[in-house]
């Protein structure tokens, strides 16, 4: 997942998967119209792209507003998209830098030790001896692990997403327990 708002929270009852979990996760944004057939380009934020399917509905903008696709085509710069009911350059322009998003009870089911972004942001994170170092607040992908970055009193902390640092991630308790590298905590 890219830097972006990459979850919503709904104020309704809406079936969502677990408590606490968001209803949609946004899996792109739509940029500028191409051609004159209602084309737009989609800038893929999700890490599942072969599920951007002509017949899948997506949920579009700050209303949600369900949208049929009917074509995709790559593009240099990511999707190029037709959704039923957009056959013209002027209509689908209305829908210009609007997320698309989908329903979290529709993501794909993860290997066992995989975990979405969404799911782990907010995680208290703990040393091996129970020590409270601070909260989740972003995951940095970098090219060789994921680094999370634990905030606490201010401070961030870095902590690399490696096997050899991440010792549980516990999502029942809201708690991932990590092994403190020496250097990693700030000065006390």
């Amino acid at each position: 997942m890219k830097p972006s708002p990459l979850f919503v929270q709904k104020d309704n009852d809406s079936g969502s998967p677990a408590s606490g979990e968001p209803e949609f996760l946004v899996i792109g944004k739509l940029g500028r119209p191409h051609g004159l057939h209602g084309e737009i380009l989609m800038v893929v934020y999700t890490d599942f792209p072969d599920r951007i399917e002509p017949g899948e509905i997506f949920f579009v903008g700050p209303r949600y507003q369900p949208m049929k696709l009917i074509k995709r085509r790559p593009h240099s710069r990511g999707l190029l998209v037709t959704f039923e009911g957009y056959r013209t350059r002027e209509k689908i322009a209305e829908n210009r830098n609007h997320l698309v998003y989908v329903r979290t009870s529709d993501r794909p089911a993860l290997d066992p030790g995989e975990y979405y972004h969404h799911q782990l942001l907010g995680l208290e994170v703990v040393d091996e001896n129970d020590k409270v170092l601070g909260s989740l607040s972003s995951i940095l992908e970098t090219g060789a692990n994921e680094v999370y970055v634990v905030r606490s009193n201010g401070a961030e902390i870095l902590v690399p997403a490696i096997d050899s640092v991440i010792l549980d991630i516990d999502l029942e308790h809201k708690q991932v327990r990590v092994h403190v590298l020496s250097g990693l905590l700030p000065e006390e």
